[in-house]
């Protein structure tokens, strides 16, 4: 492929709010989601996981609402699904903590249950989940506004009149470290539902504090992600999903909505690669001669290959495992690597009586 001139396209937002209780994540998500909804002329939906929170609001701001029982990563990627083949061009996930929370405490299950009780295999087995999780919200078709709660510490600060009174704060999102990198506008609100915009790729409110950020601040957003060369969106099932036309033999098998699937060889044949490159990953070892894998992390590995299934979604599932057992290689190689000795210093002249 050759090099061309780079140019500036329009975009989909991918936006996440997160602070402590009381900050006002979702009200602001929604206010922010309406300005861009009604710029488009189009409705909204929400994925509500909060206890059917956003519906609170619903006598101020219309919008459509699906309200998650089940909060594991699969329940969400459903609801997704289901905004793409109902077209919603504009979403609100409120809030992507719980998805987290159901990885955890998988991992703890796993853990518990294993007779090592090491975290090693559980997190091999559960970050291709986050990992199909992140995909669904990058490939989704349309305009993402995602909330996240944060862990909550009280400091002492200054209160009405002056007096000293307790402050809640929020710190680090609850939700995978990292998460931050896939987001275009990361977005902390405090208790008095002030923004600082912590991260911003557009441009134009790097370090700012919005005060109460709504429909506004929405339509501000959407007139920046508007400029720029209009790009094709990539089709999805719910594209795909229509009456095959007259003089078709057979409708194409349909392909999962919002996951890239695998183009170059056959699917056996890159799963074999990919195995392949495991086990010299799981192999390795020192200048010393000392492995790095124990033998039976080696065996964690083996099983959990063995229980992947071949095909699209197992691609994915191995292409995660290498990933994680490369970086895993990466630290130990790092933790192995002999500490430079601190200079010594020589001993310090002693002067003749």
């Amino acid at each position: 492929m050759a090099f061309k001139k780079a140019e500036r396209t329009q975009l989909y937002l991918r936006c996440a709010l997160f602070g402590p209780s009381g900050s006002g994540k979702t009200m602001t998500a929604l206010r922010m989601a309406k300005g861009i909804a009604d710029t488009m002329g189009v409705p909204f939906a929400v994925i509500d996981t909060e206890a059917r929170s956003a519906s609170k609001y619903a006598d101020r701001i219309p919008f459509d609402v699906d309200d998650l029982d089940g909060k594991t990563v699969d329940h969400y990627i459903a609801a997704m699904n289901e905004c793409v083949k109902a077209g919603y061009k504009v979403l609100v996930i409120d809030s992507l903590s719980h998805a987290w929370r159901e990885l955890t405490d998988e991992v703890d299950r796993i853990a518990q249950s294993s007779v090592s009780k090491n975290t090693f295999s559980p997190w091999a087995k559960v970050n291709p989940k986050q990992k199909r999780f992140i995909d669904a919200i990058l490939n989704f078709p349309g305009h993402i506004i995602a909330t996240m709660r944060s862990k909550t510490e009280w400091v002492i600060g200054e209160g009405k009149g002056g007096k000293v009174a307790p402050e809640k704060m929020g710190l680090a999102p609850e939700q995978g470290k990292g998460i931050e990198y896939e987001f275009d506008l990361l977005m902390e609100l405090d208790q008095k539902h002030q923004a600082t915009v912590t991260k911003d790729r557009t441009g134009k409110f790097q370090d700012e504090i919005i005060d109460k950020p709504g429909e506004a601040f929405g339509v501000a957003l959407y007139d920046w992600l508007s400029t720029g060369t209009a790009v094709s969106a990539p089709e999805t099932q719910a594209a795909k999903n229509g009456k095959p036309k007259a003089g078709d033999a057979k409708a194409a098998p349909a392909k999962k909505p919002l996951m890239e699937q695998p183009t170059a060889g056959s699917v056996k044949d890159q799963g074999r690669k990919i195995v392949d490159e495991i086990g010299a990953i799981i192999t390795a070892i020192s200048e010393s001669g000392n492995p790095y894998f124990t033998e039976m992390e080696k065996g964690e590995a083996r099983k959990i290959i063995e229980s992947i299934h071949p095909d699209e979604t197992g691609i994915k599932d191995l292409e995660d495992l290498k990933m994680f057992l490369n970086d895993e290689l990466s630290k130990r190689k790092s933790a192995a690597e002999p500490k430079a000795a601190a200079p010594v210093s020589p001993p310090a002249a002693t002067q003749a009586a």
